[in-house]
């Protein structure tokens, strides 16, 4: 298992790499279906990453705060179809899975190591926070591959 900190360093360098990248899609480019994504466009699978950067933020906090979280999965279609992102423009998007993902880089540098082993409940799943704290850039760097590629 990697520390909590090499987590949130693994959340930097992802987005760090993505950028450049991302950036150079056009509004055109990031609207459109996207062969990797099924039914969803550029915009949408990013908007599905603005919305587990918001779910893990949660579960990251209050397993730091309070030594365990239980929490149900998210529906990420209805997220995805509620967040509306395919009306947003994709500038913002960007900006704000960079800095959202920013933020969960510096909570995860700073959460105390001890805390690695905090229980974390995701519906029937039992985990630790390291093990989620793990999946999580893993998880962003599967998405972006199917954005960028």
């Amino acid at each position: 298992m990697l520390a909590l900190a090499e987590s949130g360093a693994s959340i930097r360098r992802a987005v760090e790499a993505a950028m450049g990248p991302l950036s150079e899609l056009s509004e055109e480019q990031a609207s459109e279906r996207w062969r990797g994504a099924g039914t969803w466009s550029r915009k949408k699978l990013l908007g599905h990453l603005i919305d587990s950067a918001a779910n893990n933020h949660q579960r990251f906090v209050r397993a730091a705060i309070d030594g365990s979280f239980s929490g149900m999965p998210y529906a990420q279609e209805q997220w995805v179809t509620t967040g509306a992102y395919q009306e947003l423009p994709w500038t913002f998007l960007i900006t704000l899975w960079q800095h959202y993902n920013l933020l969960l880089a510096h909570v995860l540098e700073r959460v105390d190591a001890e805390r690695a082993s905090a229980a974390v409940r995701i519906g029937e799943e039992q985990l630790t926070l390291a093990a989620v704290a793990e999946d999580y850039p893993r998880h962003m760097r599967h998405h972006l591959a199917q954005i960028l590629g």
